[in-house]
This record gives structure tokens, sequence and C-alpha cells, in this order.
């Protein structure tokens, strides 16, 4: 579900949560106003529907609100943004070896937005010596896209070895 590229990005994606966690929020929120509907008498057994229902949708769509763009040279991941200079390489981590990249193999260091509901990642690994992030961890539908927007476009699909490490410690 990655929207429209937003005027001079050359890659946008919004990590909006699956269509079928929108039945799902608002069948919960409605079956909980219905809980509360059967204990207030008059005016008051709506009142649970007008909150309820709105607090479910406010919901899904605050854990919607997270966006991985590469403008102007930058890579913006939600709030944090790195200049693409400072990028030595990038791979796509599949959905088999997401749980390896998360797990034992995931540099405490490391920057990581990770987003359940999205199977595919990024791992993108960083070469700037003022900082000691080793790598970013980004979840991402379209990770060859924003590889090839970052200028690593030749990296190779990962396995499980994610580690951005390059042996020195």
């Amino acid at each position: 579900m990655a929207g429209p590229v937003s005027a001079g990005a050359a890659y946008s994606e919004r990590m909006w949560v699956p269509l079928w966690w929108w039945p799902i929020g608002i069948g919960v929120a409605a079956l909980l106003a219905a809980e509360l509907h059967m204990g207030a008498p008059g005016l008051y057994a709506w009142l649970p529907y007008v909150v309820l229902i709105p607090c479910a949708v406010w919901a899904l769509v605050w854990m919607s609100r997270h966006r991985v763009e590469v403008v102007g040279g930058e890579l913006r991941v939600g709030r944090a943004h790195l200049p693409v200079e400072v990028i030595a390489r990038g791979v796509a981590v599949p959905a088999s070896a997401k749980s390896a990249a998360l797990g034992r193999q995931l540099d405490p260091a490391a920057y990581v937005q990770h987003r359940p509901w999205v199977k595919t990642m990024a791992l993108i690994v960083l070469d700037d010596p003022d900082d000691p992030t080793p790598y970013w961890l980004v979840s991402t539908r379209r990770p060859a896209a924003l590889l090839e927007a970052l200028g690593c476009s030749g990296s190779e699909v990962s396995g499980t070895e994610v580690s951005g490490d390059t042996g020195e410690r």
C-alpha cells in the first residue's frame, strides 16, 4: 500500500497497517461499546460507540504514521534522517531472514525501525566514523526500490547473515 511518491522524493512509502486490521479493530471497539451499552440506559447507551470506534480508527492511523523516504540526498525513516553519502552498502532482508536479523545477529547499536506487519526489510550499512551506529534496519515492502533510490542497486539479497560488522572489534 505504498502511497504516491511525494514531490521531489526518489522513493516514498507509508507503512500502512494491513487492510484486514481495520474491520477487526473497529469490530473489537464496537463489541466493547455494545458491552458498555447494555449497562447504560438512555442517552448514555450511545456514548461508548461515539468514543470507542473513533479511538480504534485513530489507533490504526497512528500505527500507520511512519514513512520511509529518500528526499534531497537524505534517507528519512519516521523522524530520523541519514545523508546518503554515509551509506556504504545495502542489502534486502527477505521475510525468511527477518527473525535472524532482529534476533541474535542484531547489533545493539543499530538503528531499527520495525513494523511487524511488513515482511521484508532493508539493511543499510553506514560508513561514518563520527556515528557509532553500524547499520540501519528498516521495514519496507519494496526493499529493492529503496536500495536503488539510495544508490545501492548492485546489492545482493541477504540470507541469514545480516551483521554490518567488518570483523573489527
